[in-house]
């Protein structure tokens, strides 16, 4: 009888965490509410967040760049050379970050100035591919399916639109220059990567620090929990955001490739739409490949288009059936649709970043709702079992 009151003290005192918790979180989506509608006080928080923004960038880098320092950490801390074994740490972090200066230095060499040539050639020629398409158009059989009410109305109100006049290269630049001028400047971008090198050094101590102060605020069940659920979003981040991009690079060279053999106008920009798109489970390939499909369909003709989606639906089957789960290594275990209105809530409210990092989000909230049920079901069986007993 002792065991089964001190088990049902347990499940109370687990409730009211839950219950703690929830009514935190709607708390603070009501103050975030109410505070929004103060414009002296945004303005003071939204200064104080630019304040801050390099240090959040530069914890940002340091996390992303964690896993990787790790296991070079971990792999230069064997070797039987004294002097670079204890040197381990601060090596690793200088090899990561030359591998990334020189996946900098290939992309703007190497990659960029490519795929800038063919956006440069397509926008110069656009009028020609719109002029061109509208002849093939005029030219189809007037009981096309094509030549439908809704269709031929659509072409009529932008036949007569000049749309080099809309699309200016040299504005277009000046856009995005002053855009990265904004985000990144070099103060900026300087002083996060001093803190994240900083973190990255004393993660160690930073760790243990957490871990103190956690243990000091929490009983130990809700500090077990969250640092359970800690490792689970670190183990689920890291391993998507790595294969991903992985994934995306290998599926853009492939896309690449197979394009150039065939002939198709702007492979490379094509190419290169589709592997960075492919980051984005199921919406971003569809996406891709609809506008992959429309600009050679315009600048190559039906057969080529037709030739070119079925090689790259069959380069998109190889790698979600071969390349990506020996990437991944793991499934996620998340049904499509989730994943899809995870997407769609997620671009919905903060653009391609939100798209990219829904599935993992809802992953990890999938594992504390399933962890959830879980409780509230041993909750009923044990109340159940109370029933019986005293029955």
């Amino acid at each position: 009888m002792n065991k089964q009151k001190e088990s049902n003290v347990k499940v109370k005192e687990n409730g009211k965490k839950w219950l703690f918790w929830f009514s935190l979180g709607v708390a603070i989506i009501l103050v975030y509410k109410a505070v929004e509608n103060f414009a002296p006080i945004t303005d003071v928080v939204g200064t104080f967040f630019n304040i801050i923004t390099p240090f959040l960038a530069g914890i940002f880098i340091a996390y992303i760049l964690y896993m990787p320092c790790m296991k070079i950490e971990r792999a230069i801390s064997k070797t039987k050379i004294k002097f670079i074994s204890k040197r381990a740490r601060g090596l690793s972090i200088l090899i990561v970050y030359l591998i990334i200066l020189l996946i900098l230095v290939i992309l703007i060499n190497v990659i960029l100035p490519v795929v800038f040539e063919s956006v440069k050639d397509l926008i110069n020629n656009i009028q020609y591919y719109y002029e061109m398409t509208m002849e093939r158009y005029n030219n189809l059989p007037e009981d096309s399916f094509l030549k439908s009410g809704v269709v031929n109305e659509a072409i009529q109100n932008i036949q007569h639109i000049d749309i080099r006049n809309y699309i200016d290269l040299n504005k277009i630049l000046e856009y995005v220059v002053s855009a990265i001028s904004a985000v990144t400047g070099i103060f900026d971008v300087v002083v996060a990567i001093i803190v994240s090198i900083y973190i990255l050094s004393e993660r160690t101590r930073i760790l243990t620090f957490v871990k103190k102060l956690m243990s000091a605020i929490f009983k130990e069940r809700t500090y077990k929990n969250i640092d359970k659920y800690y490792n689970h979003s670190n183990a689920i981040f890291f391993k998507f955001i790595a294969s991903q991009f992985m994934d995306a690079v290998i599926v853009g060279i492939l896309t690449t490739i197979a394009m150039s053999l065939m002939g198709v106008r702007y492979a490379p920009l094509l190419g290169f739409l589709i592997g960075l798109f492919n980051m984005i489970p199921y919406i971003g390939a569809i996406i891709a490949v609809f506008i992959a499909g429309l600009i050679t369909l315009i600048t190559g003709g039906l057969y080529q288009t037709i030739w070119m989606l079925i090689v790259v639906i069959i380069l998109q089957q190889i790698d979600a059936n071969i390349i990506n789960p020996r990437i991944v290594g793991h499934n996620l275990k998340i049904s499509p649709l989730l994943v899809i209105f995870a997407i769609t809530i997620g671009g919905a409210y903060f653009g391609i970043l939100g798209m990219f990092l829904a599935v993992p989000i809802v992953a990890v909230i999938k594992i504390i709702t399933e962890d959830y049920i879980d409780y509230k079901l041993a909750v009923k069986k044990m109340k159940s079992e109370n029933v019986k007993i005293h029955n």
